[in-house]
């Protein structure tokens, strides 16, 4: 039997959560502006909304 559409969404948080915890160390470890604008646009891309750099 399937998952049902809430199980998917609840699922999909949970990555998303886990993913941008990954992407908030490797922001926090990168030294170059190159590779932090990087890790943002992907950040953006996951969650719109969500601040790294403090400006």
């Amino acid at each position: 039997m399937g998952r049902t559409e809430r199980t998917r969404e609840i699922a999909r948080r949970r990555k998303r959560k886990v993913q941008l915890k990954k992407m908030r160390a490797r922001h926090a470890a990168a030294t170059n502006e190159g590779d932090k604008a990087l890790i943002e646009a992907k950040v953006r891309r996951m969650s719109p909304f969500l601040v790294l750099a403090a400006e």
